[in-house]
């Protein structure tokens, strides 16, 4: 399978067929098409094709702390949030942490189009339509969330430190106890992230818990695809209402940024939101 005249590496792409593809002002991104059957919910999974960061973080880099020029991450975030439809792209100051925080019951933003929350979150949930979470990765999951009963939607990211810490769960718990949301009317999309193709943990005994032993692969590797789906089931989701990208970002670095391909390079950004009452 070709894609931006690359083929798509065997191992890395585990599902029946991609995302879908979207284009727009020379940048690309991807959709799932199951979140897409929402008519008031926006999402999309960036990469690295168009945006005017130069090597090593060419090109749509929107990682303000990577070491890139904070001109081209201006611009990239500028052009993202015109290419995706507008509104107020919120980003998290991520630490692989576990704090999480409601958007905009803790603060309100009135004239800004992008907006970095100041403190620490790895997690981000609204119910207000227009304010569109972002998730920056390289490798972590960015997982999104939608309530469609009560419009409530959620951007989590998700290293192993996150999987570890029941990142995942924390948050379905928060959208609960913040809005109403029941887990088994929520729907759950995992995005681009490190696969089991790749996800080597050689410290993995004193690392990973035992718990997470039965998704080890070979010797060392992990799926933390499945491990997420788990947690997501295991919080009340239905199973089948989690919907995975099933794409190795470390395999395909020609669309995203990786940092285990990489080391020293960009991050892509997933959001979601919901689109204005009409």
């Amino acid at each position: 399978m070709r894609l931006f005249g690359h083929t798509w590496p065997e191992k890395a792409f585990y599902g029946e067929k991609p995302l879908l593809l979207v284009k727009r002002e020379n940048v690309s991104y991807f959709q799932f098409p199951a979140l897409n059957r929402f008519p008031g919910l926006m999402h999309a999974i960036g990469c690295r094709r168009g945006g005017e960061s130069l090597r090593p973080f060419d090109g749509m880099n929107l990682g303000k702390d990577v070491g890139d020029d904070p001109e081209s991450v201006t611009a990239n975030r500028n052009l993202w949030r015109r290419v995706t439809g507008g509104g107020v792209h919120v980003y998290a100051t991520q630490n692989h942490g576990t704090t999480i925080r409601v958007i905009p019951s803790e603060r309100r933003y009135t004239r800004e189009n992008v907006v970095t929350i100041p403190e620490p979150a790895d997690a981000l949930i609204t119910s207000r339509p227009l304010a569109f979470l972002s998730i920056q990765t390289a490798d972590c999951q960015s997982v999104l969330l939608y309530d469609p009963s009560n419009s409530v939607v959620a951007n989590v990211h998700c290293g192993w430190r996150g999987s570890v810490a029941g990142l995942i769960a924390r948050v379905v718990t928060r959208m609960h106890e913040a809005f109403g949301c029941r887990p088994d009317q929520m729907v759950a999309a995992i995005g681009p992230s490190l696969g089991p193709c790749c996800a080597e943990f050689i410290r993995y005994e004193t690392e990973i818990p035992e718990a997470f032993w039965p998704y080890r692969i070979g010797t060392n590797h992990f799926d933390f695809w499945r491990i997420s789906r788990y947690q997501l089931v295991s919080a009340g989701l239905q199973d089948d209402r989690i919907f995975q990208a099933n794409i190795c970002t470390r395999c395909n670095s020609h669309l995203f940024f990786s940092y285990r391909a990489e080391k020293r390079t960009g991050r892509f950004a997933s959001l979601i939101g919901l689109k204005e009452k009409t």
